[in-house]
């Protein structure tokens, strides 16, 4: 199913966020057709920030901009015809607005006022980016992190500062940034909109591209082009890229055979991911070998020393890998004759194509039960399949 990734490019607001929906092929009919008032209307047309076209939406409402409380916003989205997960969306983001604005304020949600929030058009923002949603068949939101402006603001309260305390909260768990510039970058019904929609925040997530679309603020500074952007498209299937770990490695000719487990165990312990040594043929013709340590960051100089101490090398080479796949993966627990045993499953798009067994566990639990370790091997991984899937097939949460 599509994904959609927010790119708050100048900020978000709602008609924004609407307006970059229908730009990326949202029906606005549908979005229409589904709004729970009777007389309101959208309005789009095509506009330029900074010379990039934009759709600009304009929520038409009369002179309706009574005073709610979040019961009567209730009401007002329950009363229409909204497909199901578009009102639990709807109802989500004015839930969020409520317990924010209670906290700010100090009342209970159910007796907070929305003034400006509360008014037909932030209504009609929120439930026709709900409706928006449903039409393109999103079911995943990931969104950019949040410029966030400066200034003042004369609101139904008095005179607050940027971002009004409001959207600060609101935005408490989302990656946010500070910009330069003097304004309201983050509306109040932005900010519910994208936390109770949004899973992540941070870059746009591996996706094959279907559509994009811009929405323009009514704001057009010169520092930014004032647009947010939704890139629509269906995930990649989760295989990641990484960035490659360091490789530490070293040359040896004259190491005891018989210490080089002590030497991997050594770099195991102090925070390698993995050591192994191959054979090597050295200068003047003598065989020796070559050992490698895989680690990241943190650990280079903890396993460089370990290297350095337990080796009789003079000095070893680091080198980085450029990047590595790698599965998603988990880790569960099985029993076999009792005794816990730790298995890895790895995962494709949510495909179980490996399973395996932790050796060392399944190294301890034959000890105990006085049995072979490849008949508790085959014991646990048996257990394991019972427990998931065949290797092949999709998991389902």
């Amino acid at each position: 199913m599509p994904s959609l990734y927010l790119d708050c490019v100048g900020g978000v607001a709602g008609d924004m966020m609407l307006a970059s929906l229908i730009d990326a092929g949202a029906s606005l009919d549908a979005v229409r057709a589904g709004l729970p008032i009777a007389g309101l209307d959208l309005r789009i047309e095509r506009v330029e920030r900074q010379e990039l076209a934009a759709l600009a939406l304009t929520v038409v409402t009369g002179d309706d901009h009574a005073h709610r409380r979040w019961r009567d916003v209730r009401s007002l989205i329950d009363s229409g015809s909204m497909p199901e997960r578009a009102r639990r969306r709807a109802h989500a983001a004015f839930a969020r607005l409520a317990e924010a604005e209670g906290r700010v304020h100090g009342v209970s949600p159910e007796e907070v006022t929305f003034h400006e929030v509360g008014a037909l058009d932030a209504i009609a923002d929120i439930c026709g980016v709900a409706l928006a949603l449903e039409d393109l068949g999103i079911d995943d939101v990931v969104c950019s992190p949040l410029p966030l402006g400066r200034g003042l603001v004369r609101g139904a309260h008095g005179l607050l500062p940027l971002p009004a305390p409001a959207t600060v909260d609101l935005l408490r768990g989302a990656m946010v940034y500070g910009v330069d510039a003097v304004g309201e970058t983050v509306t109040p019904t932005g900010a519910a909109l994208v936390t109770s929609l949004a899973s992540n925040f941070g870059p746009l997530p591996p996706m094959t591209l279907a559509a994009v679309g811009s929405g323009a603020g009514t704001w057009n500074p010169d520092h930014v082009p004032n647009i947010v952007r939704s890139f629509v498209g269906d995930p990649a299937p989760a295989l990641m890229r990484l960035e490659g770990p360091l490789i530490l490695e070293t040359n040896l000719d004259d190491l005891q055979p018989e210490f080089v487990p002590d030497v991997i165990q050594a770099c195991l312990a102090a925070g390698a991911a993995d050591a192994w040594t191959t054979p090597a043929l050295m200068k003047h013709g003598r065989p020796g070998l070559t050992l490698c340590a895989l680690v990241h960051g943190a650990d280079e100089r903890p396993v460089a020393e370990a290297i350095l101490r337990h080796t009789t090398t003079l000095g070893l080479r680091v080198r980085r890998t450029e990047h590595r796949w790698a599965l998603d993966r988990e880790s569960r627990t099985v029993e076999v004759g009792g005794l816990a045993i730790s298995v890895k499953i790895g995962l494709l798009a949510g495909e179980v194509v490996n399973i395996k067994p932790e050796h060392r566990d399944c190294v301890r639990v034959a000890g105990q039960l006085g049995r072979s370790v490849k008949s508790v091997w085959a014991a646990a991984l048996a257990q394991a399949q019972r427990d998931l899937p065949p290797i092949g097939e999709a998991r389902h949460s």
